[in-house]
């Protein structure tokens, strides 16, 4: 790549850094087109996972009864869930999907990343060393929950940022009652929470108004090099 184009890449990622922010309020005529936010959803199934076993799954909830259920229990969503364009639900999958041993690790090595036998056996028993030895993830069903969610939230990041870059706002949410919200999406959804559990919120649509100036230590006060 010439520097020129590297310039010009650099810019425009950082201008849209700049523009993000945690909206928290959305303009509610204002909606965006099919196409940006199939745009936005490409961003995060695009995303990398540990592994590459993506221990995520994304509901778009646009029905006003059902998002006025889930802002009940919202307190960080009170105003972005009724005026967002388009609402997401992240879900992390539990442990009947993450474990080494599981069908749908099986299904990954086999299905998705197309792997031949022998790299598959390769790659699970070190999938199984990282989760029993390393991180030591299989002690409780809630460790192997929080290592999913982590890795969900490499989704988020980068669907904010392509939002960004071509105008569109969001808000990520954490601020609701994860037992209550889980509860609902059973209810309404058929969501086997034993399966699966909610990782976070995020709001996308177009600002009310202008955010105040963004705020940020500065890099020397939060890197160090060892040369």
């Amino acid at each position: 790549m010439e520097r020129e184009d590297r310039e010009k890449i650099k810019e425009m990622v950082l201008r849209a850094f700049s523009f993000r922010h945690a909206c928290k309020e959305f303009d509610p005529e204002r909606k965006i087109s099919e196409d940006d936010f199939a745009f936005i959803l490409e961003a995060a199934r695009l995303s990398p996972s540990s592994f590459g076993f993506e221990p995520w799954f994304f509901l778009v909830v646009q029905d006003p009864d059902l998002r006025e259920r889930l802002r009940e229990f919202t307190w960080g969503g009170e105003r972005q869930i009724p005026t967002c364009s388009h609402l997401v639900i992240c879900l992390a999958r539990k442990g009947y999907f993450m474990r080494y041993d599981s069908g749908y690790i099986s299904y990954m090595m086999e299905e998705v990343q197309k792997l031949p036998p022998e790299i598959r056996d390769l790659k699970r028993q070190k999938y199984r060393e990282f989760q029993e030895n390393d991180f030591r993830l299989l002690e409780s069903e809630r460790a192997l929950f929080d290592w999913s969610c982590k890795q969900t939230y490499i989704a988020l990041a980068n669907m904010m940022t392509a939002a960004a870059m071509i105008g569109i706002d969001s808000c990520p949410m954490e601020g609701f009652n994860p037992q209550k919200i889980d509860q609902i999406l059973k209810d309404h959804l058929g969501i086997e929470i034993d399966k699966f559990g909610v990782a976070y919120m995020v709001a996308f649509g177009y600002r009310l108004k202008d955010p105040r100036p963004k705020t940020r230590q500065t890099l020397e006060q939060i890197v160090k090099w060892y040369p």
